[in-house]
């Protein structure tokens, strides 16, 4: 069917679509990075996983990264290269067929190293072997999101270390990033290479993980490549890895719910939605993190309690702040009470049936999406060059009952 992107009436929801002009802007763009700075970028699977769009990507990229053996066999088998995978912890009923779909191979602890990496060599003598490493710096400043955050489980200190890495190790990688620009990773890259760069000339590649979020508007790319360019005149024998999740999907696309019903409470006016932010947009609970809603005159800034009263006294909930326009809370229709979102102020009053397009909804939520409560997925859509809007996917009653099996 063609649609109208703008306001995309008459799609039918809730829906994640995908807009194929926008993936491949961002696409040629981090095929330019990577061409330019002469590095390897790849796609993250934790971010963005539809393997029905692979076809697109393999028009640009020729690797993924995985961080389980469903993720790596979805890079062997659906976008047909060998994954470079790096798991918290390999198990012993996964590692022979892990490494069966895995180019590179990841060690997070040096135990790891210790209890498998005869079975790697052993069963593939081609797979190059690293270790994670914990630069013991990171600028993210929500815990949940920092691998670097005091008591981290992720990587080996630089005090952890023999002063000689065995035979075959081949490459570092770390991860200390989130959505980060530019900058960020100037700063992180100087505490990266000022423990660890005496190991450097024992090494093959480095891989620096993802969170370089090139694709955001108001990301320095001129930098980021002169920043791969410097790291490699300085250490010409490291190949330089990037894999990057969120920066491939980008502002690609919404998610489009309707209204499907309207209630009010102490003056609180709730439009409830076709869709559940704790099933389909967790990151928003999560962080929190807001997305943009089309439409809307004011985005609200959510305080600590989320606009919850206290515990004992259902009555002392807040007012709406005065938003301006014609303010509604967005909630999801789970039965998790604090399955809402903030307050906003739209252009209109709103009304039952209507369409609420959430923005920037395709990287992190439908590999995250869950059926709690037995409320479906949002189908899953791509909107072509041509306007033309192709479902990749609707889900049923029995992808739910399958799941309890």
């Amino acid at each position: 069917m063609k649609v109208n992107p703008t306001t995309y009436e008459g799609v039918p929801t809730p829906i994640y679509i995908i807009e194929e002009k926008r993936l491949r802007d961002n696409l040629e763009l981090i095929r330019g990075v990577a061409q330019e700075a002469d590095v390897e970028i790849i796609l993250a699977f934790k971010a963005f996983a539809l393997w029905k769009t692979f076809p697109i990507f393999r028009e640009y990229i020729s690797s993924t990264t995985a961080s389980s053996l469903g993720e790596a066999r979805l890079a062997a088998e659906e976008f047909g290269s060998l994954a470079h995978t790096y798991s918290p912890a390999y198990i012993d009923e996964e590692i022979d067929e892990i490494v069966k779909c895995s180019s590179h191979l990841t060690f997070n602890s040096l135990s790891q190293y210790e209890r498998f990496h005869h079975r790697v060599r052993e069963a593939d003598h081609r797979v190059s072997m690293g270790l994670r490493i914990n630069p013991e710096y990171s600028e993210i400043t929500t815990d949940l999101y920092n691998p670097c955050a005091r008591g981290t489980r992720f990587g080996i200190t630089a005090d952890k270390l023999p002063d000689t890495l065995p035979d075959d190790i081949d490459g570092f990688h770390c991860h200390c990033h989130c959505e980060s620009s530019a900058d960020e990773f100037e700063r992180t890259l100087s505490h990266i290479e000022e423990k660890f760069s005496r190991w450097f000339p024992q090494l093959k590649w480095i891989n620096f993980g993802g969170g370089h979020l090139m694709t955001r508007k108001d990301y320095d790319v001129a930098l980021l490549v002169r920043l791969l360019k410097d790291f490699k005149r300085r250490h010409p024998n490291l190949r330089v890895i990037l894999e990057p999740g969120s920066a491939f999907a980008w502002q690609t696309g919404p998610l489009v719910a309707k209204i499907v019903d309207i209630v009010e409470d102490k003056g609180v006016r709730t439009a409830i939605l076709n869709v559940s932010f704790t099933c389909h947009m967790p990151d928003c609970l999560e962080m929190p993190y807001m997305p943009e809603v089309r439409r809307v005159n004011v985005s609200p800034k959510l305080g600590d309690d989320r606009g919850l009263g206290s515990a004992n006294d259902v009555t002392s909930a807040p007012q709406p702040p005065n938003l301006g326009g014609y303010t509604y809370r967005l909630g999801g229709n789970s039965c998790l009470s604090g399955d809402f979102l903030g307050d906003w102020a739209f252009d209109h009053e709103l009304q039952v049936g209507e369409t609420i397009i959430f923005e920037d909804m395709i990287h992190y939520t439908t590999v995250k999406t869950t059926m709690f409560n037995g409320i479906s997925h949002p189908s899953i859509g791509i909107l072509r060059l041509d306007n033309e809007l192709e479902i990749l996917r609707k889900f049923t009653y029995e992808d739910y009952r399958d799941r309890m099996d």
